[in-house]
Formats: structure tokens, sequence, C-alpha cells
């Protein structure tokens, strides 16, 4: 069950070369359906707020090799961008 609308999927090529296709893909999965992966109580419940009011949607995920990523969702659900913390 969607949460969501992605809009248009954007991976950045970092993620293209350092995390696997499967692995990215279940993740967007994950954060389309509310599984937010790595975060505090705190950013789950700004989530938890943007999908009731507005307002931009992030999750973190670790790849199993240990790279963390992060899957953000505009406040207007036009696109979602998979990307290294460091490419923000």
């Amino acid at each position: 069950m969607k949460m969501f609308e992605l809009g248009e999927v954007v991976i950045t090529q970092n993620i293209l070369k350092t995390v696997d296709i499967i692995t990215t893909h279940s993740a967007l999965e994950r954060h389309r359906n509310g599984d937010w992966g790595e975060l505090s109580d705190e950013d789950k419940a700004a989530n938890q707020y943007a999908l009731e009011n507005g307002g931009q949607i992030f999750s973190s995920h670790q790849s199993e090799a240990g790279i963390k990523f992060w899957i953000i969702t505009e406040a207007d659900r036009s696109s979602t961008t998979i990307l290294l913390p460091e490419e923000k």
C-alpha cells in the first residue's frame, strides 16, 4: 500500500555507482510505504506531519556494504531523489 506519490524518480550517478539497483528499489518501496529507515523519532514525526499537512518527506537507508543514502520526496510530490548524504 503506497502512502503517497513519488513523482519523477531521480537517482544520482554516485548512487548508481555505489549502491546496487535492488537495494535502491527496495528502499524506494519502503519509503513510499512509510518505512523511513534509520531516522530519529523527531524526523519520523516530521514525515508524519508532512504526510498530513504537506511538506518534504525524507528517509535514510543503508546498503549491505554500509553505504548510507537518502531518499527525498519534494513537498509537491513532483519528484523523489535518491542520493548520497554528501550530495545534498
